[in-house]
């Protein structure tokens, strides 16, 4: 069933007040989280000489802007959550954009990279093609864009307060193709564990150049 746009004012909206109410225990729990192979799987991949220009899309309170910061780049937030990107800017000291994920306002071929970890799954599935070709547009060709997001079955639905699309590997391939973007590589996380136990999908795509 097609939603409509009162139902997604409605899961945005409920999605990031919880964000709200729960932000400073996320970021005390999240804080330690080691995403290095992600950071990695991302900057290997982008072409050219550093420092290049990495946009954190759904950065939260701003750990991984400060990571890319220690690593000599230049680090641009983007979260919906008000609150997220106060401590962000503060924590990091980066640009920080405040931003409704169904209501983007991205600037054309500005970053060399996207980095998209744990956050693409709060987008409906129905808006995600839409969102995917601006997170396109927002790269310069030959940008990278990395993702990383619970797997599932193609369901969505809430989890709690929280709305989440759950993504295979096959739909979630075609999906990014279908946005103009050719994958680099896919690996799931935690690393070295039996598949049953590795719940994220990381996956990294690149915009081509023109021919």
């Amino acid at each position: 069933m097609k939603l409509q746009p009162d139902d997604l004012d409605q899961i945005t909206a409920t999605t990031l007040g919880h964000y709200t109410k729960v932000a400073e225990d996320f970021r005390t729990g999240t804080r330690d989280h080691d995403v290095s192979q992600n950071i990695d799987a991302l900057l290997r991949h982008i072409q050219g000489s550093a420092p290049f220009t990495v946009l954190d899309f759904g950065c939260g309170p701003g750990r991984d802007l400060q990571t890319f910061t220690r690593l000599g780049h230049i680090a641009v937030g983007l979260d919906g959550c008000e609150r997220f990107a106060q401590m962000a800017r503060q924590d990091s000291g980066c640009e920080v954009l405040q931003q409704d994920f169904l209501k983007l306002d991205l600037p054309a071929a500005r970053f060399d990279g996207i980095f998209a970890n744990a956050v693409l799954f709060h987008i409906p599935g129905q808006e995600l093609p839409r969102i995917l070709k601006q997170l396109h547009a927002a790269l310069k060709p030959g940008g990278v864009l990395f993702s990383s997001n619970p797997r599932g079955e193609n369901q969505e639905g809430w989890n709690g307060p929280r709305y989440g699309a759950y993504h295979d590997l096959h739909t979630w391939q075609a999906l990014l193709t279908a946005a103009g973007f050719k994958e680099l590589e896919h690996y799931y996380r935690p690393a070295g564990l039996p598949r049953e136990q590795q719940p994220w999908l990381a996956s990294v795509w690149r915009k081509p150049r023109a021919a």
